[in-house]
C-alpha cells in the first residue's frame, strides 16, 4: 500500500451505506489488533484478511496505509475524548497511565515508524475534554487554582510515555500518580 503523504484530517465524507459502516468499522477494528502485534510495518493483506474483507474494500476506504493509520488515531483520541467525559480528572490520569503501561499502543508504534501524524482537530478535542476535568477538579477544591491546562496536558503524556517504554508495575504507577496528584491538589 502507498505511503501516501503525511497524514492529516481526513473528511468524514458523505454517509455510509449501512453494511459499508459495518465493514469500515471491522477494517479499523482489525488494524487495531494487527499494528498492536506487528507494528506499523503490519500489512494491509493481513488487516484485510483478520477484517473478513478483500482487499480492495481496505483501499476503497482508506487509499493508503497513511490513511489507514490516521483513521485509527482519529477514533483512538475521539475514544479518550468519550472516557474523559465519564471520569474526574484523577481517574482519568490513572485509567491513561494503566493503559499505557498495559500495552503498547499504535499512537506509540506509529510515532516510533516515524509516520507523520497531525490530527489537530482530535487532539483539540481530547485537550478540551482534560481542560473540562480540570475545570470540574478546581471547582471542586481539588485541584489548585493556579494549575493550567498545558501543565496538565504535559504531566498526562509524561506519565503516559514513562509508563508505556518503563513498563511500570502497578506499585510504581500508583506512586508516580501519588507524587503528581500531591502537587496538582490545593496547597
Amino acid at each position: 500500500m502507498p505511503e501516501g503523504p503525511p497524514l492529516r484530517d481526513l473528511p468524514e465524507g458523505p454517509p455510509l451505506r449501512a453494511d459499508a459502516a459495518r465493514n469500515r468499522a471491522r477494517i479499523l477494528d482489525a488494524a487495531e489488533t494487527v499494528f498492536a502485534e506487528q507494528g506499523p510495518s503490519g500489512s494491509t493483506e493481513e488487516v484485510a484478511r483478520r477484517a473478513g474483507v478483500a482487499i480492495g474494500t481496505v483501499f476503497r476506504h482508506f487509499p493508503t496505509k497513511n490513511d489507514l493509520l490516521a483513521a485509527i488515531m482519529k477514533r483512538l483520541l475521539a475514544r479518550l475524548v468519550t472516557e474523559a467525559g465519564e471520569q474526574d480528572l484523577f481517574a482519568f490520569f490513572t485509567h491513561m497511565v494503566a493503559q499505557a503501561a498495559a500495552k503498547k499502543t499504535v499512537v506509540d508504534l506509529l510515532a516510533g515508524a516515524g509516520v507523520d501524524i497531525r490530527l489537530p482537530e482530535a487532539v483539540g478535542h481530547l485537550e478540551t475534554a482534560v481542560g473540562d476535568l480540570l475545570t470540574r477538579a478546581q471547582a471542586a477544591g481539588e485541584v489548585a487554582e493556579d494549575v493550567q491546562l498545558p501543565e496538565v496536558m504535559a504531566l498526562l503524556v509524561s506519565l503516559c510515555q514513562g509508563a508505556l517504554h518503563g513498563g511500570w508495575d502497578a506499585t510504581l504507577q500508583a506512586r508516580a500518580l501519588a507524587v503528581v496528584f500531591t502537587g496538582l491538589r490545593p496547597h
